[in-house]
Order: C-alpha cells, then sequence, then structure tokens
C-alpha cells in the first residue's frame, strides 16, 4: 500500500532530500541539475507513487524515451544511471523495499574513438589567441588535462611558480597536484603582469569589474578560437582528453596519468586516453613483423 508517496508534495520534499544528499557527496551543480531535471521527468511522465514503479513500467519508460527523442544509447544509460542512484537512495533511506532499476543493466553503446586535437591543431590555436589571457588558459588546459570546473575555482596563491605546480579542486572535493608547462608558467606570468584588478581568481574577465571567469565563460573563449582557426569540435574537455593520449603515446604509465587527471577507476583514463592508430601501426611493426 502507497504510504503519500504518490503525492506531488510529497514526491518533490523526497527529491529535494536526495539531491540535498547528492550535494553533501560533492556533486557538482551540473550533475546535480542533471539528477533533477531526468528524475523529475520520470515523474512526471509515469505519474504513479514512488512505490509502485516497477523495473517494467522503468523498461518502458527508458524504451519510450528513445523513441520519441533523438538521444543515443549513451545519453539513454546515463539516464539509467541517474535513476539508479535515485532509486538506490531510496532504498537505502527504506522508502522502498528494493530499487526497481537493479534488473536495469547497463545500456551497451558502440564506442566512438573520440577526436584529440594534432599538434597542427595546437598550434593553429596559439596562433589564433589574440590576448595573452587566453593562451595562458590555452597553455594550462594542454599540459596539466585539469576538468574546466578546476580550472575556474584556481586562485593566484595556488600557483606554485617555482615547482611548476598547483592544487586543484575536483570531483568529490578531493584535491590533487597537477602540474604544467615551462609554457603555461611563462604566459601565465605575462597575463598577470596586464592585471589591474584585486580579484583573487587566476582568469578574470577582460572588461570590468573582472569578475572570475565562469564555466561558460571559458567554454565561449575557447570555442571562439576554434572558429576563428577553423577547427571543429573545440572545447575544454577535448584538451583533458589530448593530454591524457600525448602522455600514454610516449610513455608515461597509464597509473600516473590517472592520477594527474583524478580518476577514481583506471578503466575511465583509458576511456580517455585513446592511444594513436599510427603509434599502434609503428609497434606493431616494431615488435611483430
Amino acid at each position: 500500500m502507497s504510504r503519500g508517496l504518490g503525492d506531488v508534495y510529497k514526491r518533490q520534499d523526497i527529491l529535494n532530500k536526495f539531491i540535498s544528499s547528492k550535494e553533501i557527496e560533492g556533486c557538482s551543480n551540473r550533475t546535480l541539475n542533471y539528477y533533477k531535471g531526468n528524475i523529475t521527468k520520470m515523474l512526471d511522465t509515469i505519474n504513479l507513487p514512488i512505490d509502485e514503479i516497477t523495473t517494467e513500467i522503468l523498461r518502458n519508460y527508458l524504451s519510450d524515451y528513445k523513441s520519441n527523442s533523438s538521444a543515443g544509447m549513451v545519453t539513454i544509460d546515463n539516464i539509467r544511471r541517474a535513476l539508479s542512484s535515485f532509486f538506490a537512495w531510496l532504498e537505502n533511506e527504506n522508502y522502498i523495499v528494493k530499487s526497481p532499476v537493479r534488473r536495469i543493466h547497463k545500456v551497451k553503446a558502440t564506442k566512438k574513438v573520440k577526436e584529440t586535437f594534432t599538434d597542427e591543431n595546437l598550434e593553429k590555436l596559439r596562433d589564433t589567441c589574440s590576448n595573452v589571457r587566453d593562451l595562458a588558459i590555452l597553455e594550462l588546459l594542454i599540459s596539466t588535462g585539469m576538468r574546466v570546473g578546476e580550472l575556474t575555482r584556481l586562485n593566484i596563491t595556488d600557483m606554485n611558480f617555482q615547482e611548476r605546480s598547483c592544487i586543484v579542486l575536483g570531483k568529490g572535493n578531493s584535491e590533487r597536484e597537477v602540474y604544467f608547462s615551462a609554457k603555461s608558467k611563462m604566459y601565465i606570468k605575462k597575463y598577470l603582469e596586464t592585471r589591474t584588478d584585486n580579484n583573487e581568481a587566476l582568469f578574470v574577465s577582460l572588461i570590468k569589474p573582472y569578475n572570475r571567469l565562469g564555466i561558460s565563460g571559458i567554454e565561449i573563449a575557447i570555442r571562439n578560437l576554434g572558429k576563428q582557426a577553423n577547427i571543429n569540435k573545440v572545447h575544454p574537455h577535448k584538451f583533458r582528453r589530448t593530454m591524457a593520449t600525448m602522455a600514454i603515446d610516449k610513455g608515461m604509465p597509464v597509473e600516473q596519468v590517472q592520477k594527474l587527471l583524478g580518476h577514481i577507476k583506471i578503466d575511465t583514463t583509458m576511456e580517455y586516453a585513446m592511444v594513436s592508430q599510427n603509434n599502434v601501426k609503428n609497434s606493431h611493426r616494431k615488435y611483430i613483423t
């Protein structure tokens, strides 16, 4: 029998508690909004008391979602994971007896080798930069592979120029040390010399009141560089994938790349670092033929 879990206000209250729990775990605002949006859509579409939602109902929901949208298998699996997290929490909090998502397995999707920047493209992007701030951002992303959210949280005092390192705050509020190149050091110092504001942020807007650059600000700046350089799909995360691939291609142990990127599972690192096909061909000729 339903315990009032079908009441719209009760459902909203439960969802808010779940979102609060994920916030305490250190999830970013973007992740929290993703959870909230997908779970709200599911609850509104199914429109049943939470404790009456079954595995079959959720399977049909995911199937209908795919049929009625242009969503790919990766998107469907991401939604499944969000729902799984929600219902697992409901089970742990004794709102329901057992999560109906337990028997809905990971959605298999064809893995595509995601693109990385070529050396030529990186040089084009460097040449396209019209100000030293964007050049400093570019070099920092290339050499550290840090997440864009980690970059936005950096303060000037976080930078250890002598060791060419800095501490970033990653997912789950976990700190790790990353290292930047001599080029990064040079351009960051040049950029800081041009600053006339008192903001503690490492990167700020180019115009007054010189606010800290947010994720969207960096994404827009990087995207514009790509358009000017006539390079497709230029976004901050692509630098992270490029750095990982370059490091592994040049012989860095994958465990060390994993540490630099802040991945908990090494499988995640391997998904980022797609070793170039040219290197595979050369290695085959060296070791097999």
